[in-house]
């Protein structure tokens, strides 16, 4: 139950700091912004770490070096979820996010990838990637079609 709950507690942090990143990014661009988070990220990070752990902060023993590059996607995530957020909105880019976060760990679990012990293949686990895929094309058509009904306002001077 802990776990569901700091899930949850991550995914209204991360809807939350795209949304603040997109607007930051308007003002400074999208790489300032970037550089400026994860840069507040790290000083905000080291006391806590210095604080609660007890070790050395370059001590790697043990960890495959590959792994070490997930700050490279750190940047990646930052960055391109910032941009979508401002392309096609928080919604429909944090649902997309959200589908692919979801295939991937579905991959990631079922192929016993990266260390983690292989689960089952079931059609539940599949109809609920279809399902969502399907929740967010629905999402897409009911904003398209809100989008054709302001042009036609527009276009008649309503």
């Amino acid at each position: 139950m802990f776990g569901i709950g700091l899930a949850i507690i991550a995914g209204i942090l991360i809807s939350l700091q795209n949304v603040f990143n997109a607007r930051v990014s308007e003002k400074t661009g999208p790489w300032a912004t970037t550089s400026l988070v994860l840069g507040l990220g790290l000083v905000c990070s080291l006391p806590v770490f210095y604080t609660m752990e007890d070790k050395s902060l370059l001590d790697f023993s043990g960890v495959n070096p590959v792994f070490l590059f997930s700050g490279v996607f750190g940047v990646g995530i930052v960055f391109f979820l910032m941009r979508g957020v401002t392309l096609i909105g928080p919604a429909y880019a944090i649902s997309i996010a959200l589908i692919s976060q979801i295939t991937i760990a579905f991959m990631v679990n079922t192929g016993g990838w990266f260390g983690f012990e292989p689960s089952s293949l079931s059609w539940e686990k599949l109809l609920g990637i279809v399902l969502l895929i399907g929740g967010v094309l629905v999402y897409k058509l009911e904003k398209q079609n809100e989008e054709q009904i302001e042009e036609e306002r527009e276009s008649i001077g309503a």
